[in-house]
């Protein structure tokens, strides 16, 4: 009995010196306060991002996972060609749209939108809106039958290298930039 007593006070203890150090790892007096977005986006490989900013009068809002190319072939293999994908990484790519807008000349109501694209080889893009923006698993949980909105966009090969992956709310719209790639969606 002495020996089992002995035992579970070195495991508390040593949990508690444990729980001490990990607690008071910073210097004397410096407080660490890490929103809970920054941390889980420091523990991630492909971090979280927001992107926002203004065109055409209009407050617009992108939160998504960036992912880096990490000599990978990006467009055809981690992003397939003609299949429906996440724009990003981890959870669905979220857009929020203050007021209505056009997009790519197509009305869509103010709110908050899943974005998805189908790469294509060649020729435009289908870029594609849904309304089930809170997805924890992208694609995976992806139903066309929650699609606002559908239109083209043509991508434009780029000579400089996106390293991971760029959302920017900027004109003429929502623009993309990965490895060397842009596409850039208008918003009016």
């Amino acid at each position: 009995m002495k020996k089992i007593n002995s035992l579970f006070l070195a495991i508390l203890l040593s949990g508690s010196f444990f729980l001490y150090s990990c607690e008071n790892n910073n210097q004397e007096g410096e407080t660490e306060e890490v929103s809970e977005m920054e941390a889980e986006s420091t523990e991630r490989v492909s971090p979280l991002r927001t992107a926002q900013g203004t065109v055409a009068g209009t407050e617009i809002k992108v939160q998504y996972g960036a992912p880096s190319v990490k000599d990978r072939v990006i467009w055809g293999d981690i992003a397939p060609y003609n299949e429906v994908w996440r724009t990003g990484a981890n959870e669905a790519t979220n857009v929020e749209f203050a007021d209505d807008v056009m997009v790519e000349g197509k009305a869509l109501a103010a709110g908050r939108y899943s974005l998805f694209t189908i790469p294509k080889e060649s020729g435009p893009w289908t870029v594609i809106f849904n309304s089930d923006w809170d997805l924890e698993h992208g694609h995976y949980q992806y139903k066309e039958e929650n699609d606002v909105l559908r239109v083209d966009v043509n991508p434009v090969k780029d000579q400089e290298h996106q390293e991971q992956l760029a959302i920017s709310v900027e004109e003429p719209g929502i623009v993309i930039r990965w490895e060397k790639l842009k596409l850039p969606i208008e918003i009016k």
